[in-house]
């Protein structure tokens, strides 16, 4: 295990995990790519079920794991599809207490080394015939009478007879390995089927009556409240209520109109709704139903109430944080103002992971039609832009999150190149724009290298006493 420590370092601490691995593999003696492949799928036993085996790279940290996912997906075409499918549908088999960013990172995983998501897994194996293939020069001298020593055992087994003329001549035979992978396809496409669409289908069908008559009843309740210690046996009906509704527990919320509450009542209300559990989707449900419509309409600093609560919630519940409240409300529809901008920066700071920022970064930058309006009720889409709305505020978010020597991908990078084009003229006398500019030449250098000309044109577009600056540190790319 030693001879991984430097590379498992590498995952767990450098801003570009993927470029750094591969580099680090092709320095040794001997690449070992399909070495460390078996690392991951190896059992190692599960310190919380006991009685279970799970492979050994689901006992890493998340980001870990979802970062060798993301290595993975880049060395694809070293290593063996059947195998990396194997990894990526066993880590989807792990069920909701999945993370959010393994599983993606696990989704991306299968669909490159699935030609097809919608069909057998049958173009797979044909690719893996090139790993288990033996060299031309050894096809008519190996036979099942006479293997060569150095083979594995398990080889032997699969070495043609000279009188088996169905299996072919001097290829393994692939037949033993397709019905397990036949039985993983069927549970494949439910993986990748669930998503925003599921969302709306729960909110298309109709509340009970009775549901929506306590629902009525609950929200002249919580409205008429003057004192937050008689929220919390409030909160537990409201949380049943919603139990009770099944698929249209939003919806139900929804009638409920917590966020018209006191903020003081809300920042009470907000962790007794969740009731001590982790669940997703109900932990983004109760943030985009309660805390963002108050923030979708801000215009000043958030109270300290409504902060203080917002952000206690986001360290607990992660992936709530990203999905029910840092994506739509960056999706704006007026753009995001300096007091939002504050709040975003602070929950970034101390409630997520490098890892999942750079993630979340992607998100609404390059995914921006899979992550709009998953989390937001119908009677707030209409403050929800369908764009991005590029504010000064938002410059100096991004400007924020790489201070924080966050990493962006680099087809994060693309499209902020392609952005600052668009906006140059716009923002060419602003400070906030040309301080983003010069933050993002010095953090991100080695990822605008094939962008220099067009930097460089963005720059020379800005006038403000930063633009000489903005073009020295881009002479030096």
């Amino acid at each position: 295990m030693e001879r991984w420590n430097p590379l498992i370092d590498i995952f767990l601490k450098s801003s570009s995990p993927e470029g750094e691995a591969s580099l680090w593999m092709l320095q040794q003696s001997c690449p070992l790519f399909s070495a460390f492949l078996s690392l991951l799928l190896s059992p190692c036993l599960s310190s919380s079920v006991s009685s279970n085996s799970c492979m050994w790279i689901q006992t890493l940290p998340n980001a870990v794991q979802t970062r060798i996912l993301s290595f993975l997906a880049i060395e694809s075409h070293r290593l063996c599809p059947r195998r990396l499918h194997k990894l990526a549908i066993t880590i989807l088999r792990t069920g909701p207490l999945l993370d959010f960013w393994v599983e993606r990172a696990a989704r991306n995983l299968l669909t490159i080394v699935s030609s097809d998501t919608n069909s057998s897994v049958s173009s797979s194996l044909q690719l893996e015939e090139e790993f288990l293939a033996l060299p031309y020069w050894l096809e008519n001298m190996v036979t099942a009478d006479s293997p060569l020593p150095w083979f594995p055992p398990e080889f032997h087994s699969k070495i043609p007879r000279a009188s088996d003329s169905s299996k072919g001549e001097g290829v393994l035979a692939l037949s033993d390995v397709g019905n397990d992978e036949e039985e993983e396809e069927s549970e494949e496409h439910s993986y990748l089927s669930d998503g925003p669409a599921e969302m709306e289908s729960e909110h298309g069908s109709a509340l009970d009556p009775d549901i929506q008559l306590k629902a009525t009843e609950l929200k002249s309740r919580l409205l008429e409240l003057q004192s937050a210690t008689k929220i919390i046996p409030l909160a537990e009906e409201i949380r049943q209520l919603c139990v009770n509704a099944g698929g249209n527990s939003f919806m139900a919320l929804g009638l409920i109109e917590p966020w018209e509450a006191d903020e003081e009542i809300i920042s009470v209300l907000l962790p007794h709704l969740v009731g001590g559990t982790e669940e997703f989707p109900w932990s983004a449900q109760v943030l985009a139903s309660v805390v963002l419509p108050k923030f979708l309409v801000l215009q000043c600093p958030a109270s300290r109430f409504l902060s203080t609560a917002t952000i206690e919630y986001c360290r607990t519940h992660q992936r709530a944080a990203v999905d029910g409240f840092l994506l739509p409300l960056v999706l704006r529809k007026e753009g995001i103002n300096t007091s939002l901008c504050d709040i975003i920066t602070r929950i970034i700071k101390e409630c997520l992971h490098p890892a999942h920022v750079s993630a979340f970064c992607q998100r609404f930058l390059c995914n921006i039609t899979e992550v709009k309006q998953r989390y937001c009720l119908p009677c707030h889409r209409n403050l929800i832009s369908d764009d991005l709305v590029w504010t000064e505020a938002l410059f100096s978010l991004f400007q924020n999150i790489l201070n924080q020597n966050i990493y962006l991908t680099q087809d994060s990078v693309d499209q902020i190149a392609y952005v600052l084009d668009d906006m140059a003229d716009r923002f060419s006398t602003s400070l906030k724009f040309s301080n983003f500019l010069l933050c993002l030449v010095g953090k991100c250098g080695t990822s605008l290298n094939s962008h220099k000309l067009l930097f460089t044109k963005v720059a020379e577009k800005t006038d403000t006493f930063i633009t000489k600056s903005i073009l020295s540190k881009l002479s030096t790319l």
